[in-house]
């Protein structure tokens, strides 16, 4: 931690971070009380990542740890609450902590941690915060969130227009009902399920039927508040259902095409009404088959520095990865790497010639379906081998930034939230590791 306090102490890591909680408001220079140190701000969110704690536990270890308190500037000073420090977080946009990296990768470049020499990519996915999805578990959500929202309306504005009708508890034994039919085999059962299904969507339809009047009488006034701010808030739950419906819309749709058509790739498909953007990612693994959340690009140099990383927002090629790479690797280190190692999915001729023709000595990426005798040779040949044992490096640093930093599931919200997840545990990575060998004794 010695090491990594020096490094945060940058003034260009902390000015981004400035830059970024002056611009929560129009006047946050000028006007209110003053506000905690940007310096403050950062080294608390990096200890979050570099711990893999939640705003709850960092509040409670830092206040309780003089080294913590020193480490995060918070000295004698009042620890902030756990919902100011979310704030926190939330005003730090994806290029503020992307700015945050690419500086400490500048650092290791300068310091001799990160030379450029070498370098390895590989690709992982990201879960966002979701329950594993099923039709009727998202249809139940649906009705969930749109008669939640219904009460509120309901709440503020009496009972004028239309009446609410509640239909949640129906809505849940459907799902039940689904749920026991489903485990159960034989044609009956088959009969029983697309029952409870037709049943579940006629509700589920009925309900969305409700929420677009509640917004059609919103808009009309029929519904409205008295005071200024109540009318506000009736504004803002009518945005609310205006996003929700086209989504339990889309579900209905998919669910209709999957349980009665048979069509399992229904366009525009969901697997959740919270985190829409989820995708449904298959890479193969034996153990989780089929994962749901954003794929991730990770590219390190030497000494496990991740120079690059970058979460896609649909799911890209392996083979067309590669090329970027390398010239991220020439933007941020300065140089062309005398190796480059991937596995076989970033394989293809055409791709490796071109990052031969940049100046790549060896490219270090096996072609498993080659049928020529001067690949294969070419591929026993004694640095092809040592590169791919350089390489492997790449899942043990996959493995390390999710159990260590959290990187398995992202905790924060929406596509945005997903980018600063990634970007922040990639910081703290890179921190523990350029630390760690700063802090090694020199090789006799």
């Amino acid at each position: 931690m010695k090491h990594a306090d020096q490094l945060l102490a940058d003034p260009q890591i902390v000015a981004p971070v400035y830059e970024a909680l002056a611009q929560r408001h129009p006047q946050s220079r000028t006007r209110g009380r003053p506000g905690t140190p940007a310096e403050v701000v950062l080294r608390l969110l990096v200890l979050k990542h570099m711990r893999n704690w939640s705003y709850q536990v960092l509040e409670r270890e830092v206040r309780a740890n003089l080294v913590y308190r020193d480490f995060t500037r918070v000295g004698a000073t009042e620890m902030p609450d756990a919902k100011t420090m979310n704030r926190w977080g939330l005003a730090l946009a994806p290029e503020v902590v992307e700015q945050i990296h690419q500086r400490i990768v500048e650092i290791a470049r300068d310091h001799r941690v990160a030379a450029g020499r070498r370098m390895r990519v590989d690709t992982t996915v990201i879960e966002t915060n979701i329950h594993y999805p099923t039709d009727s578990s998202l249809l139940g959500d649906g009705v969930r969130v749109l008669t939640r929202t219904m009460k509120k309306i309901t709440k503020i504005a009496g009972a004028v227009g239309a009446k609410l009708r509640d239909r949640s508890r129906s809505v849940k034994l459907r799902v039940l009902e689904i749920a026991r039919a489903a485990r159960a085999k034989g044609q009956p059962n088959r009969k029983r399920l697309a029952l409870a299904y037709q049943k579940l969507l006629g509700a589920t339809g009925r309900v969305v039927g409700q929420a677009k009047r509640f917004a059609k009488e919103i808009d009309d006034g029929v519904k409205r508040a008295a005071e200024g701010r109540r009318q506000a808030a009736l504004e803002g739950w009518r945005r609310e259902l205006a996003r929700m419906v086209p989504l339990v819309q889309q579900v209905i749709r998919q669910t209709k095409a999957r349980v009665f058509a048979g069509d399992t790739h229904a366009e525009g498909k969901i697997v959740s009404l919270f985190e829409p953007t989820t995708e449904i990612i298959r890479k193969g693994k034996a153990g989780k088959p089929t994962e749901f959340g954003k794929m991730v690009k990770l590219q390190e140099a030497e000494n496990q520095i991740i120079v690059d990383y970058d979460v896609f927002a649909r799911r890209p090629n392996d083979v067309d990865l590669l090329l970027p790479a390398i010239d991220a690797h020439e933007a941020k280190l300065g140089r062309t790497p005398y190796l480059v190692a991937a596995d076989a999915g970033f394989y293809s001729a055409k791709t490796e010639a071109a990052a031969k023709a940049k100046g790549i000595k060896r490219v270090c990426i096996p072609n498993r379906s080659t049928k020529s005798p001067d690949r294969r040779r070419e591929q026993k040949k004694r640095w092809f081998r040592k590169g791919q044992k350089w390489r492997t490096g790449c899942e043990g640093r996959i493995s390390v930034v999710k159990r260590r930093h959290g990187l398995c599931r992202a905790r924060y919200k929406g596509a945005d939230g997903m980018q600063r997840w990634v970007g922040l545990g990639v910081v703290a990575d890179c921190l523990v590791n350029i630390s760690r060998t700063m802090a090694a004794p020199p090789a006799p």
